[in-house]
């Protein structure tokens, strides 16, 4: 490897490392990137060591809406593409824009301790098929991703059935000749207990709360597409969107599912029309949450109880990085505290890139979010003034951009942020960054 001490240490290869990578190149910033896996996709490339992906998975966002806006996908790709297609998309990405070379494949990062105060350089170590390593680096930027450490619950007694993660879950022949119990209604719940409806013996879902629910086409268009083009106050759009889902969706309570006990957009939706239409025609039962275990019977909280020879729980996943300290990325909560959900209020040479969701933003959003950091890695270079006012603040406290909504206080919602008041945050942040100033 080629003197590291003025580069900066970059970690993962999947959408949001891959996007990193390319405004680095473009702002002509010197780094390292490292990858566990033998090549770039991050968790859309089912071969990968730490990918949760599952064969009968497709993004629940239309591929206008998702793509990076300097790499269109092609024409050919389906609307909703699978993770086959998605996977051949960060190839073709990472080939046009030549970032593979800028990568150290099959090298797993296991440390990064700085040397001293801000700006005083990090120490990263990482281990390779040839051993272990560790050099000295300028700065460190985490984009390992947000969904690959699962979110275990326990549950009061002992199953003796089989219970998986959806972590653990790849094809639907794992639910042959099973009753299976599928708990956690969030998109990958739904998609997987419609797997478990054509290949199983039998199969529940349990659900602790209500979901608002989207049809993936309003109009014969992909629902994402459809709005946008006007602002509206918020009271408004939740009037105007519920009645669009009262006309499409219908009510789920007459299926058995819980009202939601929050405003809409106040979590994330779920993108799935079959599950609704499985509990519909009686394929699928909807349970509350889950009292006790005892054996292979499960008891909910409603009284009632079933039995079953799997339970499957698609609780979602926790923010992980396990080679830093929580100390160190100003950990609040059940996520790092972080002007824009990037950048660290007191050092300029540690930033996490990708530990943002909001409905709607796609990977646009999150390169805008790489841009931003990579200028202003570049600004404080040159001087820019806009870098000077960035530092001071995000140095002066800040609230996380939210646009006064109240997510629900869930761990998977930490760093949930309102799509129109973050982007336009870090687009105008571009737009100083991007102007002279000394």
């Amino acid at each position: 490897m080629t003197e590291t001490r003025g580069r900066y240490a970059l970690i993962g290869a999947g959408p949001m490392g891959l996007a990193m990578a390319k405004v680095l190149v473009e702002q002509g910033i010197p780094f390292q990137g490292f990858e566990l896996h033998s090549d770039v996709g991050g968790l859309w490339d089912i071969e990968g060591p730490n990918s949760t992906m599952y064969e009968s998975a497709h993004l629940i966002s239309s591929k206008r809406m998702t793509e990076f806006a300097d790499f269109p996908m092609k024409d050919e790709v389906a609307e909703y593409p699978s993770h086959r297609e998605l996977k051949n998309y960060f190839h073709d990405f990472a080939d046009h824009f030549g970032l593979r070379e800028r990568y150290h494949f099959n090298a797993e990062v296991l440390k990064t301790e700085p040397l001293g105060g801000p700006g005083e350089g990090w120490r990263v170590t990482w281990r390779d098929p040839e051993g272990e390593h560790s050099a000295e680096f300028a700065g460190v930027l985490i984009a390992n991703g947000t969904l690959s450490e699962p979110n275990m619950p326990t549950f009061p007694g002992d199953f003796t059935g089989e219970l998986i993660h959806s972590s653990q879950y790849r094809k639907a022949e794992q639910f042959g000749g099973k009753r299976v119990l599928v708990v956690g209604a969030g998109n990958s719940g739904c998609d997987i207990a419609v797997d478990a409806i054509h290949h199983g013996n039998s199969c529940d879902l349990s659900m602790r709360r209500g979901y608002y629910f989207v049809p993936k086409y309003v109009f014969g268009k992909p629902a994402d597409t459809m709005g946008g083009l006007i602002q509206l106050p918020m009271w408004l759009k939740r009037r105007i969107d519920g009645l669009i889902l009262k006309w499409f969706v219908g009510d789920p309570q007459k299926y058995g599912f819980p009202k939601p006990d929050y405003q809409l957009y106040e979590s994330h939706p779920v993108v799935n029309s079959l599950v609704l239409y499985h509990a519909g025609h009686g394929d699928l039962k909807i349970r509350p949450d889950i009292d006790r275990i005892d054996g292979k019977v499960v008891y909910f909280t409603d009284g009632s109880s079933s039995e079953y020879d799997m339970i499957l729980a698609a609780t979602g996943y926790k923010l992980h990085y396990p080679f830093i300290d929580k100390e160190l990325l100003n950990w609040q909560g059940d996520a790092p505290h972080l002007y824009l959900n990037a950048m660290h209020p007191a050092r300029d040479d540690l930033f996490v890139l990708g530990m943002v969701e909001a409905s709607g933003l796609g990977w646009q959003g999150r390169h805008e979010q790489a841009e931003m950091v990579a200028r202003y890695i570049k600004g404080l270079e040159t001087g820019n003034a806009g870098a000077k006012a960035l530092k001071a603040e995000k140095a002066a406290g800040f609230e996380r951009a939210t646009g006064g909504m109240a997510y629900l206080k869930l761990a998977r919602m930490a760093y949930y942020v309102d799509k129109a008041t973050y982007r336009k945050a870090v687009t105008g942040w571009i737009k100083r960054l991007s102007g002279a100033g000394a």
